[in-house]
């Protein structure tokens, strides 16, 4: 295959990227490289890729539609991985003007680009933001009609509807993956599993949003890239599929772990609920089974152990 992967230096991007050049695809990565955190993390997320024959790096903002043409057009990518968008829910509160002119204005551009050139399977990562306040428990695909409560969340289920669009009007084989809390290796550090990670190591006091019973569905990312990979090799018209742990955890639970694998007690800072937040997402993933095999191996201690252990590597005192 000969891939196109947005938000290739992304934490999540540059996981599938290492995983497809592995399997011997040529993969052509897209990354603006911007400053939602240090642009540095990301061109290390890049670095090992770089001198690899089966990669090539494009730096570009998806908003500009003359350049992703370009490329597409050079390239002729036979599949392409949108991971690049503006994340987090917070964020997209203080800016949706922004979110929406990445998520949704990027995405149509990378949907116009593929159709341009007839690509044979486009993979899109929604999130499992879109369910907003679900009360449905575990979260399923045909839950309708979705209620988002962020603008990032609203963001992410207009792409999904771009999907659907191309996929009616033009025949383009697409498959919106909903992800469910991705941690692990490289993970970003806006994200609770290396802010907390970061602070109770330094011995600093944590933000804890709420009593600590919200509930999270984390996921690994290799769990994650196993998803992606096998709806990158399977076209199916049109679907929409979780990818989560089916395990969720509470807050308390989760701080929990990450005492117990740094061996250090958290100072905690108890903060309100916020804004945009939901009390849980659950991800129902039978669906995933069915169609892509997913199962989920990696269980949230063993994920964190690893995820941590790869942290104080990269922060030796």
């Amino acid at each position: 295959m000969k891939v196109i992967v947005t938000g290739s230096a992304g934490f999540i991007g540059s996981h599938t990227v290492r995983r497809l050049v592995g399997e011997g695809h040529y993969v052509v990565g897209i990354d603006d490289f911007n400053n939602f955190y240090d642009p540095k993390i990301k061109k290390k997320n890049v670095a090992e890729f770089l001198k690899n024959k089966n990669f090539k790096l494009e730096k570009c903002d998806i908003r500009d539609m003359e350049k992703i043409s370009k490329i597409f057009k050079k390239y002729k990518p036979t599949h392409v991985v949108h991971l690049a968008a503006r994340a987090g829910v917070r964020p997209s509160i203080e800016d949706p003007v922004l979110y929406y002119d990445v998520n949704v204005g990027g995405t149509l551009n990378i949907l116009a680009a593929a159709q341009n050139i007839k690509v044979k399977n486009f993979v899109f990562a929604s999130s499992s933001s879109v369910y907003g306040g679900c009360e449905n428990i575990p979260f399923e695909e045909s839950e309708w009609p979705l209620m988002p409560i962020s603008p990032y969340a609203a963001t992410k289920l207009a792409g999904e509807n771009l999907c659907y669009f191309y996929h009616k009007q033009f025949g383009m084989n697409v498959t919106c993956l909903r992800f469910f809390t991705v941690y692990g290796p490289s993970g970003r550090p806006d994200m609770a599993p290396y802010l907390f990670t970061d602070t109770i190591s330094k011995g600093k006091p944590i933000k804890k949003f709420g009593d600590g019973t919200t509930k999270r569905d984390y996921t690994y990312v290799e769990d994650i890239v196993e998803g992606i990979v096998s709806s990158v090799k399977k076209p199916m018209g049109y679907e929409i599929i979780n990818l989560g742990n089916n395990n969720p955890i509470t807050l308390n639970e989760f701080i929990s772990i990450i005492e117990h694998a740094l061996g250090k007690r958290a100072k905690i800072e108890k903060m309100p609920e916020q804004k945009g937040d939901v009390s849980i997402t659950y991800a129902d993933i039978n669906k995933a089974k069915k169609l892509l095999g997913f199962k989920p191996k990696v269980k949230m201690e063993q994920g964190m152990e690893i995820f941590i252990k790869w942290y104080l590597s990269k922060n030796k005192t």
